[in-house]
């Protein structure tokens, strides 16, 4: 989210901003909260009591068109400040779509925000934005060793039961692992300049992962701003396969679309929940993104992983050992994927816009798990899941020293920091998707025996 998120060079921004056709001087909230998209077709937010017409600069905005326009009618004070490293440089085109400023201070949120605002000058004194390069080029190491090594035990032994079983945990693995580290850069975190970070975004996800960088910036940014708000953060957008928290459940059933049978819901997910989400419906829309969007240089980008891999195994294996061996490191990843991202969000609170600040919004959203060698590295330091929403720019090695400051600052404010173990967050899904399924299925049965007794 922002007003220059990815900060694409100076003439391109310049180019997209649309000039306000005039200076509206003092306006109130109200005059603010109708220019939603909703009420008004001007879509208008405020960034440190200025107000900002957004309406066509959306459609350029480099982190995406839907991000920003999720805080149409908002503050987007805290989110502004959250995904950009360098707020000088996106400030100086905000100039010219600024139409005005607050009459008169929020004041409903202004100690928790002000409070959270010293935390992240706090973090920023400590040094804790400032990358370990040492960390993220070990990391990047044990990646390019693990896709290296695959291939030569299966070129120096050849296809047989052990050199799948071997390569194909190598290979989900390293899968998995590019994943979290392409996370990292596209969230900015490894490297003091944006453009780097970009870089390396589009090289690892799109040639070594096989995926879509700016797919991913499309979906992940929205995510971050209104995790778990349904119709914005598209991970809890209303789906024909699942619902999930309390409020979804009785919209699909009173819907009357209801297609599934959502009260086996947590018995079905095994099957077609892990398994397939990125070996089928990823694969799906990667591509739809990209095709629709006319993302060239990204299919392009996207080309070379499969080039490089055909080359590589081809000459290795039978068209159907090529295939199989390809399909089941990707359930592998799919499997380790879905399990560690959705354990820090589907058991928690999923609602609809409430225009909560900060740090209540992320952690009614979000629950951590807990610290270990192995669950930072299992997870990416996703564990941290907490400090990495409040603060989606940090490296990730550093989520352990803010931690304990945002353990003070939650309890200072009566909001729950809520940390499982890692089996017990798994098993937090399952419970969480049988709640929500006998929510819809009473819901959806209520509605039939009334329409019957009518």
């Amino acid at each position: 989210m922002g007003l220059g998120a990815n900060q694409q060079g100076d003439g391109e921004v310049q180019g997209a901003i649309h000039k306000a056709k005039r200076f509206v001087g003092d306006v109130t909230w109200e005059e603010v909260k109708k220019h939603d998209g909703k009420v008004v077709k001007d879509k208008w937010l405020v960034i440190d009591n200025q107000v900002y017409d957004i309406t066509q600069w959306a459609k350029r905005h480099p982190g995406g068109f839907k991000v920003i326009t999720h805080y149409a009618g908002q503050d987007g004070s805290e989110a502004f400040t959250a995904f950009h490293n360098d707020e000088q440089y996106v400030r100086k085109f905000m100039k010219a779509i600024h139409i005005g400023q607050i009459a008169k201070e929020h004041e409903e949120h202004k100690d928790v925000v002000k409070d959270f605002a010293e935390l992240r000058k706090t973090a920023e004194k400590m040094g804790l934005f400032n990358a370990n390069f040492l960390f993220f080029f070990l990391h990047m190491s044990h990646i390019i060793g693990l896709e290296i090594a695959s291939y030569f035990v299966m070129r120096t032994y050849g296809f047989c039961w052990w050199t799948f079983l071997v390569c194909m945990a190598m290979h989900g693995t390293l899968q998995a692992q590019v994943g979290w580290f392409q996370h990292d850069l596209g969230h900015l975190s490894c490297f003091k300049s944006s453009k780097w970070n970009h870089v390396f975004h589009y090289v690892f996800m799109s040639t070594v992962k096989g995926a879509s960088a700016k797919w991913w910036n499309h979906m992940h940014y929205q995510h971050h701003a209104k995790p778990n708000v349904m119709n914005k953060d598209p991970d809890v957008r209303l789906e024909k396969l699942f619902v999930v928290g309390e409020k979804m459940p009785k919209m699909v059933a009173e819907s009357g679309q209801s297609t599934m049978p959502y009260q086996h819901q947590h018995k079905y997910f095994f099957l077609i929940g892990p398994p397939l989400l990125f070996p089928l419906y990823f694969q799906f829309m990667i591509y739809r993104h990209m095709i629709k969007q006319k993302e060239w240089i990204d299919l392009a980008f996207n080309s070379l992983y499969y080039i490089r891999f055909l080359a590589c195994y081809v000459p290795l294996m039978k068209w159907w050992q090529l295939l199989l061996f390809y399909e089941s490191f990707r359930v592998m990843e799919s499997i380790w994927f879905t399990w560690v991202s959705q354990s820090n969000h589907i058991p928690m609170e999923i609602d609809e816009d409430l225009a909560r600040p900060w740090l209540e919004l992320q952690l009614r959203a979000t629950c951590n798990l807990e610290q270990s060698f192995f669950n930072d590295w299992f997870t990416g330091h996703l564990n941290f899941q907490i400090e990495h929403h409040l603060f989606p720019t940090m490296p990730r090695h550093n989520y352990v020293h803010i931690a304990p400051l945002v353990k003070t600052l939650c309890k200072k404010h009566g909001i729950d920091y809520k940390t499982k173990t890692l089996l017990q967050g798994f098993a937090d899904i399952v419970h969480s998707l049988k709640s929500s399924g006998e929510i819809w299925y009473d819901a959806y049965y209520h509605l039939q025996d009334q329409y019957s007794t009518d």
